[in-house]
């Protein structure tokens, strides 16, 4: 029973490595604690971690010091305002300057059956043309070109000697070009002029709005901006065309279809200054 019971060297060494053994020893009312105190987990509050906290003035057996939350700095508040009033400021601000056109635009060509062609050019289905031209050609005759499956309409104007611009002004761009010569499939066909986008003009751009490609026939209607009265149904064309910017000279318009295995007609359309 004494060999069963014994401790042995090793069960004693494993004791003595992995607990710490406390020795009272009294000495008349008070007990003294030999060996190394068992020190209770550091915790730290919720309020320590994402709130820390500064001592104002002597923390010594006088008196307890004021305990003082540190604050954002003001300057970091100050500019996160500034930053989301900026960005507010431009989400709201309308875009100044005449309207211009990115890779991709969305182009029209219509004109009342007995009249001429106009050609505009919006940045989007429902913005402003920043393109609009009335063209010499026939609107018949534009519909002949359309049925041969190819049409290439080259618009060329004359570069020429301006006035330095100052420091204000800025040089005119290629789409604000006032007269232009047209060509249609290599054939002269008289002059286009740019004009303003009349009332008339925007009654067919609201009629067509939700037509992405496709061509069709208006109702009659006069107004300014088209060709005068008695000239019949308008018609129309629309889609959408890819814009390829060569130089400040030059700029090219390519209609995209959808389905070139369709075999529908291809247009393109060329801006040039000579």
């Amino acid at each position: 029973m004494k060999t069963i019971l014994a401790r042995s060297t090793h069960e004693t060494s494993f004791s003595r490595r992995h607990f710490h053994w406390r020795k009272k020893t009294l000495v008349g009312d008070e007990a003294e604690v030999e060996g190394d105190p068992i020190e209770p987990p550091k915790t730290t509050t919720y309020e320590q971690k994402v709130c820390p906290t500064n001592v104002v003035g002597g923390g010594g057996s006088g008196g307890g010091g004021e305990v003082k939350k540190r604050r954002p700095s003001a300057v970091a508040v100050i500019k996160l305002k500034w930053a989301l009033a900026s960005a507010t400021l431009m989400r709201q601000r309308p875009r100044s300057g005449p309207p211009g056109l990115g890779p991709r635009v969305t182009g029209t060509l219509y004109g009342h059956r007995k009249g001429h062609v106009q050609l505009a050019f919006q940045d989007g289905p429902r913005s402003g043309p920043a393109f609009l031209i009335e063209l010499a050609t026939p609107t018949a005759g534009l519909v002949r070109e359309m049925a041969s499956g190819m049409v290439r309409v080259a618009l060329e104007c004359d570069r020429r000697a301006r006035p330095r611009p100052s420091e204000d002004e800025k040089p005119r761009r290629l789409i604000d070009e006032p007269m232009w010569r047209t060509y249609c499939n290599g054939r002269m066909r008289g002059f286009a002029s740019r004009r303003e986008c009349g009332p008339s003009d925007w009654r067919v751009f609201n009629a067509v709005e939700m037509v992405s490609m496709g061509a069709g026939v208006l109702p009659g209607f006069d107004g300014p901006g088209l060709d005068g009265p008695g000239l019949g149904e308008v018609m129309y064309m629309r889609a959408g065309f890819e814009r390829v910017v060569g130089s400040k000279d030059s700029e090219a318009f390519y209609m995209i279809n959808p389905d070139p295995k369709s075999g529908g007609p291809e247009l393109s359309i060329y801006l040039l200054r000579v």
